[in-house]
């Protein structure tokens, strides 16, 4: 897999659960699953800026860029 989520991480940092993240996002709180375990194919700006805007990072912070052949 070509992009890493750091949701998970992110979360654990601060100290929030997923249902709390869904319920400020305004999404499902199994899309955030989907989206933590990178089984989604895309992930709107918009749901990526609430996100970022709730947990206080950047887009980096949550994807990570790691070249097909790179170990995992």
């Amino acid at each position: 897999m070509a992009i890493v989520v750091h949701l998970d991480v992110m979360l654990a940092k601060r100290k929030m659960r997923s249902r709390e993240l869904a319920e400020y996002v305004g999404i499902t709180e199994q899309n955030i699953s989907l989206l933590k375990s990178g089984k989604v194919r895309g992930v709107r700006f918009d749901t990526l800026e609430l996100i970022c805007q709730v947990l206080q990072c950047q887009p980096g912070d949550l994807l990570e860029y790691r070249p097909d052949d790179e170990p995992s």
